[in-house]
């Protein structure tokens, strides 16, 4: 059976196993999660389960939405993920997921939003080198230097690394091992660092092994 589950990042830690051996982990609020909608190869031309994850006030849903939800039975949820499974026939409507879907040993994949670091310069995001502060080199020891492009092409190709946007950015960290499932709060501990701020939005689901 896939597996897959939605969570929230809580915080870094550390546990210790059987031998003593420190395992830096981190903590995850993992569910419970509602599955709002079942999609088949014959209705909808692929198979997948879409969960809800986080309540929200009714009055912050529109009709469609609501009646989405009302299908399910479940109250309005803040966060909506699909993943799509070779078989969902192991999942129904309006089922509760909880941390307890996955168990100490499994193998996941985890993916969130990486912490968002505004406007960046080119040294800063894309690791250039900068230019000598003497002999010349002027105000612009930290600049991108040559676009490279003269009257032909005319233009800025295209993916040139240049300042911008750094960080907010959906990251996936791949085949982490889960150490502990505390099932009664809901909590998952993973091995190592899992993208995103505290707080933030993760997805945890079952490695695909190729």
């Amino acid at each position: 059976m896939q597996k897959a589950i939605i969570g929230k990042k809580i915080g870094m830690t550390q546990i210790f196993d059987e031998k003593g051996t420190v395992i830096p982990v981190t903590v995850v609020e993992a569910g419970p999660c509602v599955v709002s909608q079942i999609k088949t190869v014959e209705n909808d031309g692929y198979a997948s389960v879409q969960m809800g994850y986080g309540d929200l006030k009714a009055k912050k849903v529109n009709k469609p939405m609501k009646g989405h939800f009302d299908k399910a039975n479940a109250a309005p949820k803040r966060t909506l993920r699909e993943f799509r499974f070779d078989d969902t026939s192991k999942y129904e409507l309006g089922q509760i997921l909880k941390a307890d879907v996955f168990a100490a040993g499994d193998k996941v994949d985890v993916t969130g939003t990486s912490k968002g670091k505004g406007y960046a310069g080119v040294i800063k995001r894309w690791n250039f080198q900068r230019l000598k502060e003497s002999h010349g080199s002027g105000p612009v020891a930290r600049h991108g230097g040559s676009m490279g492009a003269c009257s032909s092409p005319s233009r800025v190709w295209k993916g040139k690394k240049m300042a911008g946007h750094l960080g907010a950015e959906r990251v996936t960290v791949q085949n982490l091992a889960v150490v502990k499932v505390d099932a009664e709060n809901n909590l998952i501990a993973i091995k190592g660092a899992v993208p995103g701020p505290n707080g933030g939005i993760v997805v945890i689901r079952d490695t695909v092994k190729a």
